[in-house]
């Protein structure tokens, strides 16, 4: 080590032993301690909320029920008689073109872009299964219908022939 760094190293050393005791001389004398004092505080008991009283409404009858039908088990479907087929008119499922025979009732739909089988029975006021037997072609119960598919409305003929 150099004579520099042990000058270094001796002048903090040097500086606390003068100066601390200088400073001890400056503190403020000694006060005695503060007295402790105990305070008793007594508060008067809380008071109970008081329950809320709920009124009820009084009963209301209800009326009786109607009698459920009797069940009657196994009991047929209705049966629905085959008949001609009426145009309602465009409905939104069946805006196809209907074609006519030369009575003037419908023949012949063909199936466009958003019409479905359902609504096209619905249409020309044919029960779907009276239209799905009279189109034996109509595959699905009718589910499935393709654009460009022809319907026969004719209820005295079978198929397309």
């Amino acid at each position: 080590m150099s004579r520099r760094g042990a000058a270094r190293s001796v002048r903090p050393l040097v500086a606390s032993v003068v100066v601390l005791p200088l400073l001890a001389g400056c503190a403020a004398p000694g006060e005695p301690p503060a007295e402790t004092v105990m305070v008793t505080v007594t508060a008067p008991p809380p008071k109970p909320t008081p329950t809320p009283v709920v009124t009820t409404p009084p009963p209301v009858a209800e009326p009786e029920p109607a009698p459920a039908p009797a069940p009657v088990p196994n009991a047929p479907a209705p049966v629905y008689e085959p008949g001609p087929a009426y145009d309602n008119g465009p409905v939104p499922g069946a805006n196809g073109p209907a074609e006519t025979d030369g009575n003037g009732m419908p023949a012949m739909y063909t199936v466009v872009e958003g019409d479905s089988f359902f609504d096209i029975a619905q249409r020309f006021d044919l029960p779907q299964q009276q239209l799905l037997r009279m189109n034996p072609q109509i595959h699905d119960f009718g589910e499935t219908v393709y654009i460009g598919d022809r319907i026969n409305l004719d209820w005295q003929r079978v198929g397309l022939g």
